[in-house]
């Protein structure tokens, strides 16, 4: 998500809690909660404080968590990615929100649901898994290799499908949208899509053709 927001009417200084490297080129910056409430799934503008800088970062963290936590690309040259990086214990940060309506519909509780994410676009759904354990749920995660299998240990290893495409170190070789159009897809599960804007188009239309209905489908577009 790349938008820059420049209200800073509602933004609010909240208090960074460190920094967890995953990645040579990923993290997960705590943030003091602040009594926020945000349903699994919605996402924050988040930025340095004092700045008219922000970006969008689903949250990461579950709903009971006493903390907020978003994950974050670094992006080479990109302003807030590095200076979100740079935060220690303590140092303000500016936040907005929640937004979003990429949240579990509770009429649907007991449904099925599949997840399918490219990189960082696996941040909602760990929020999502994390607070509501019981769901019945599968990952199709979409990366290039193994350091991007951000902390995998968060869900059941059985439910998650990894699909790398520079190395042979996930569960399948290939893109997200190759393991769909190779593997039986279920007409009657729920759907949410969140990464690149090509995988979401591509697999709306493969996901389409074997049956769901667009009613079962919704997308976070991350790029």
């Amino acid at each position: 998500m790349i938008s820059v927001i420049q209200n800073r009417d509602r933004r609010t200084r909240f208090s960074a809690g460190g920094v967890r490297w995953l990645s040579d080129t990923a993290f997960v910056l705590r943030i003091d909660r602040n009594d926020l409430d945000f349903q699994a799934g919605q996402y924050l503008s988040v930025g340095p404080a004092d700045e008219i800088h922000m970006r969008e970062y689903s949250v990461y963290s579950p709903v009971d968590a006493p903390y907020l936590e978003i994950l974050v690309k670094l992006v080479d040259g990109g302003y807030v990615s590095n200076r979100l990086a740079e935060l220690t214990p303590g140092e303000p940060v500016a936040v907005d929100g929640p937004f979003g309506f990429f949240t579990i519909d509770r009429e649907y509780a007991e449904a099925r649901h599949y997840f399918i994410a490219t990189g960082t676009g696996i941040s909602p759904f760990h929020s999502i898994v994390g607070s509501n354990p019981d769901m019945d749920y599968r990952i199709l995660h979409g990366i290039r290799g193994q350091s991007e299998q951000y902390e995998y240990e968060a869900y059941d290893r059985e439910r998650i499908v990894c699909c790398t495409t520079r190395e042979d170190t996930g569960d399948y070789r290939g893109r997200v949208t190759d393991y769909l159009r190779s593997h039986p897809i279920d007409p009657d599960g729920r759907y949410y899509l969140c990464g690149n804007c090509d995988m979401i188009y591509e697999a709306f239309d493969i996901l389409q053709d074997a049956g769901v209905p667009h009613g079962g489908l919704f997308a976070e577009v991350y790029f």
